[in-house]
């Protein structure tokens, strides 16, 4: 009877973060699912298409040219924005005056909201008296590049704005976890003769395989996402040069009124996000 009682209680506390759950997520899903299956303005009446919306996704050239782009970002941002996360953390990570400084300069940009960043780097790649013209023009170059007027440039622009903002969250982690890892362990390895690299790659990284999970899970998932920072800068242009899912989904749904196909590219968002988040940390996260 008491075992019976604890179960019971058991579920009573679970209870109310599972409602949460399941109305925040779990119903908007299916419900969103549901959606992609109609054509529908968001007002009027449905009109129910199957799986049209999907098979019209994989024809559409905007959409195949949003998802290279996505993919795109999501390449770059797991090994720049990781790599230069990672060098900054094991820089901060020394003993040197300042290094608090440092560490508050660099997470700086992170706690902007990425529409103030936009506005910043706006000025910042304006063609006529940026930042970055001006210095080539100060420096005595004719180079002048409209940085996010440039369909073959635009992108790239606007991704390192991001990786100026987005650095610091991932850099946290990485210092967090170099803290971590025991100083006996690395006084061993040098004890034993092992070089810095061979103590960084054999004794340092394996240690902090935990928070490579969640640095490679946080950033993939906002990579997929990225929306603010492409609509304040471009709008998903020029020529739809920065088209990326996120943004694509939202003309759709709510330049064009079109919310069955939004919503269809919504859900291809949630699944590619389950398809490589899930695996991934299954595997890297799994019992040893």
């Amino acid at each position: 009877m008491r075992k019976a009682r604890d179960t019971i209680g058991s579920y009573m506390f679970l209870f109310p973060a599972g409602a949460i759950y399941l109305s925040v997520i779990v119903f908007p899903v299916f419900y969103s699912t549901y959606i992609s299956l109609f054509r529908w303005n968001g007002i009027g009446s449905m009109i129910f298409l199957g799986f049209d919306n999907y098979t019209n996704l994989f024809s559409d050239i905007i959409f195949i040219k949003s998802l290279s782009n996505t993919l795109i970002w999501t390449v770059l941002t797991l090994f720049l924005t990781m790599t230069v996360a990672l060098g900054l953390a094991i820089l901060l990570n020394k003993q040197f005056r300042g290094r608090t400084f440092f560490r508050g300069l660099y997470f700086f940009p992170t706690v902007l909201a990425l529409i103030a960043v936009s506005v910043i780097w706006r000025w910042i790649y304006n063609p006529g008296f940026g930042f970055i013209n001006e210095f080539f023009k100060l420096i005595g170059s004719d180079y002048r590049q409209g940085w996010i007027s440039d369909p073959n440039a635009s992108l790239y622009a606007i991704f390192f704005a991001s990786l100026w903002r987005s650095v610091g969250r991932p850099m946290i982690f990485f210092l967090a976890g170099l803290q971590t890892v025991p100083v006996e362990l690395l006084e061993a390895a040098i004890i034993d003769g092992a070089t810095n690299t061979r103590r960084f790659f054999s004794v340092t990284i394996p240690l902090m395989k935990e928070t490579f999970i969640i640095v490679i899970a946080t950033l993939t998932v906002d990579a997929l996402k990225t929306f603010d920072i492409i609509w304040g800068l471009t709008g998903g242009g020029p020529n739809n040069a920065t088209e990326m899912l996120s943004t694509y989904m939202y003309s759709h749904t709510f330049r064009f009124a079109n919310v069955g196909y939004g919503t269809a590219i919504s859900v291809l968002m949630v699944v590619f996000m389950l398809i490589v988040i899930v695996p991934f940390v299954s595997f890297t996260a799994g019992k040893d």
